[in-house]
């Protein structure tokens, strides 16, 4: 199924219409390239050899932004997409491509960033790793009521009265749109049962007459739906609402209780800010226990409602084994592990070394990283929360010993610069930087490298059908 798309004309007749453009490349964050009188445009939902009609939206001085509006020719590589709401969904926008050809252009953003932004002398870059699963890998999804979902063009075209219509849904954002929701029937993120269990929670929702969240508004009972899956097994769902009102969170608490028994953790909130965060309310247990677990290499991961961990299990357990690699451990090293979330990565790489010590802003999170090695008879880890670039300070790593490797998997935004003062002052033997982000990636290790070098690259696919890539460098001392 290809997208559809309709020109929508803009009243101001701003911008431009450019027709019979050639798509010729994909940059960076999966935006198509063609070119109008050598001047650059990016272009959404389009692949190298589409020739389309595209409406720009966004003009620069160097560049120009749009959608397609007409496609006149179909790239030969281009595939049916396998989801029903794709092109309409902001998630698996490569659905169109082959999946070696996504690896390339993951791959190639890998070399880009590195080179053009970092500016880097560069290795030979080891060929990105590929996702065994392709559908079904993600461990968590997080999804949306709305009381206004986006309405297809089909449906708009419809002679039914719109008062008939059910505009309630419980799915996904729309690409750059806070206040509209696509209405997800079938999900190819994550096994069963989450999406069983979506659609139960949203028919019993309905069928009762609870009321949806309106974006625009502020107003309604239901805000969103958390499902968490394991490699063993075990669920966790997590539903926010926007007040408390007892008698109905507890008949839907119940109603999901009994239809999936086998729901490990059954959990709830009452979040009555203005944005969708949960890190900092407090999570109720409805039933169960408050927390699932993970395992990989023999080791069990606790996880909670607020802990990070890789949302592709299979693919993490060959992410870290890079990782565990690059830092080439012997038994006698002092790590630090920054960014450490649950601890996965210092618990993981713990047996290899003298000391392990984890750093990461989330307390909860610090609390399971402590659990986690107490759970495995792991004695030679510490973990301490706080914002790292107070955190790790001279007097932090005198106190606790300079490290002979720094671990550190960053958020997309890269590191403060007074994290890589610290590690330019504790001169580990080799740096392993795990990033979601190579453009941030990149800037970072152009500020370590008077000091260091790059030795190894590898890219992992941990997002299969979108264009995100995780790339593992390994630095060392000059």
């Amino acid at each position: 199924m290809q997208p559809k798309y309709t020109d929508v004309k803009n009243k101001r007749n701003r911008y431009p219409r450019y027709e019979n453009l050639e798509i010729i490349d994909i940059a960076a964050e999966g935006k198509a390239i063609a070119k109008k009188d050598e001047l650059v445009v990016f272009v959404t939902n389009a692949i190298p050899g589409d020739i389309v009609d595209v409406q720009i939206n966004k003009r620069k001085k160097n560049y120009k932004e749009g959608y397609p509006i007409q496609f006149h020719k179909y790239s030969s590589e281009r595939i049916e997409a396998f989801c029903e709401h794709f092109g309409v969904c902001g998630g698996c926008k490569w659905q169109m491509l082959p999946y070696d050809k996504q690896l390339f252009y993951k791959q190639k953003q890998v070399v880009d960033q590195l080179s053009h932004i970092g500016q880097l002398e560069l290795p030979e870059i080891n060929s990105i790793l590929a996702s065994e699963k392709t559908k079904f890998y993600r461990n968590k999804l997080e999804y949306t009521f709305s009381s206004n979902r986006w309405l297809t063009q089909d449906e708009l075209s419809q002679e039914a009265d719109p008062e008939d219509r059910d505009v309630r849904a419980l799915g996904f954002h729309i690409p750059r749109m806070f206040d509209r929701i696509v209405d997800i029937e079938n999900c190819y993120l994550q096994a069963e049962p989450s999406n069983s269990i979506r659609l139960a929670i949203k028919k019993f929702c309905t069928e009762n007459d609870y009321s949806f969240f309106n974006h625009r508004t502020k107003e309604g009972y239901l805000r969103n739906l958390i499902i968490r899956t394991s490699s063993t097994g075990e669920v966790m769902i997590i539903i926010s609402f926007f007040y408390n009102d007892k008698e109905k969170h507890e008949a839907l608490l119940n109603h999901i209780k009994e239809m999936f028994p086998g729901i490990t953790s059954l959990m709830y909130v009452i979040n009555e800010k203005m944005n969708d965060t949960i890190s900092d309310q407090e999570i109720i247990l409805f039933s169960g226990t408050d927390h699932i677990y993970e395992e990989m290499e023999g080791l069990r991961f606790k996880i909670g409602p607020k802990s990070f961990y890789q949302t592709n299990s299979n693919q993490a357990y060959e992410l870290y084994k890079i990782a565990r690699d690059f830092a080439g451990l012997s038994g006698n090293e002092i790590v630090y592990d920054l960014y450490t979330g649950t601890g996965t990565i210092a618990n993981f790489v713990a047996s290899k070394a003298n000391k392990v010590i984890g750093i990461e802003f989330i307390p909860e999170a610090i609390e399971d990283a402590i659990i986690n090695s107490q759970i495995n008879n792991i004695k030679n880890t510490k973990f301490f929360a706080g914002d790292i670039k107070d955190v790790l300070n001279a007097g932090f790593i005198t106190k606790h010993g300079k490290p002979d490797v720094i671990i550190l998997d960053p958020p997309r935004a890269g590191l403060h610069k007074n994290v890589i003062n610290s590690m330019l002052f504790a001169m580990p033997k080799r740096i392993v930087y795990v990033s979601c982000n190579p453009a941030t990636q990149a800037r970072d290790i152009s500020l370590l490298d008077s000091k260091y070098k790059v030795v190894k690259i590898q890219p992992v696919d941990m997002f299969p059908h979108t264009h995100h890539v995780e790339n593992i460098v390994l630095l060392e001392r000059r």
